[in-house]
């Protein structure tokens, strides 16, 4: 469980609570079910026609990954493709045959394969990067669907303003103020809910699964240049070096105090 989520979702919510009681509103002055269907249900429609069905469908298990936290050891890794390297180097490409398949990770597993059966080092690259490159596309598009939400969300919560402020006008010859002002005031609540779906949650979703996609694309860069530096017969030293760079200061002091 991603905790920053969690608390993140909880803060605001709690925030904006305690500010609407704060300024003497009760809770059920910003509850309007007709402002919920046309907000929320409209930008969840207007989706839902910019995407296949398959991709609503699956919206659920992408939306998951935003609170959750996938274990990432990136000096493990570190640790383990050093030490593939060392074994390279020491008994030769072939020997790394008999550890590829206690990888945990496909990807790694298809490139020191790939090495292993003497394909050429460019070609690897080649072959590791476009899969790089897919799986970011991948990560774009799934994430895609609340990026369009977040888009759709203020304008239908606007376009529910201007169905309030139609009703409110059409009553107005009544001369009722205080008609008037409850018409107005349940007219901006459809405004309030667009910008509160795209703020707290839609655009928020986005960011944190943007952030997901790119650890996980740094972690396969490591995997890359580690593999080609194990095809080149780097020396140990200089791959961990290398991949050393990847990591931040603190990470890279957990490296060397496990390494040396």
């Amino acid at each position: 469980m991603d905790i920053a989520t969690v608390i993140g979702l909880a803060l605001g919510l709690a925030l904006m609570l305690l500010g609407v009681v704060s300024g003497g509103l009760a809770l059920t002055d910003l509850i309007d079910i007709p402002s919920v269907m046309i907000t929320f249900g409209g930008a969840a429609a207007a989706t839902i026609i910019s995407f296949p069905w398959t991709s609503t469908i699956g919206v659920g298990a992408v939306t998951k990954k935003a609170f959750q936290n996938p274990p990432s050891d990136l000096p493990g890794l570190i640790t383990t493709l050093v030490s593939f390297s060392e074994k390279a180097r020491r008994e030769g490409l072939l020997a790394l045959e008999d550890d590829i398949n206690e990888l945990p990770e496909e990807f790694l597993k298809k490139g020191i394969q790939l090495v292993v059966d003497g394909t050429d080092p460019e070609l690897v690259r080649n072959i590791m990067e476009t899969e790089i490159g897919n799986t970011a596309a991948r990560h774009a598009y799934g994430r895609g669907w609340w990026d369009a939400y977040a888009g759709f969300a203020p304008g239908f919560g606007m376009l529910g303003t201007l169905v309030g402020l139609v009703g409110m006008l059409k009553n107005l010859g009544g001369g009722d103020a205080s008609a008037i002002g409850q018409g107005m005031a349940t007219a901006l609540i459809t405004t309030l809910y667009g910008s509160l779906a795209q703020n707290l949650f839609a655009a928020p979703v986005v960011r944190k699964l943007t952030r997901r996609s790119e650890d996980e694309l740094v972690i396969k860069q490591v995997m890359v240049e580690g593999t080609l530096s194990i095809q080149s017969g780097d020396n140990p030293r200089i791959v961990k070096e290398k991949l050393a760079s990847f990591l931040t200061p603190a990470e890279r002091v957990a490296l060397k105090d496990d390494g040396d």
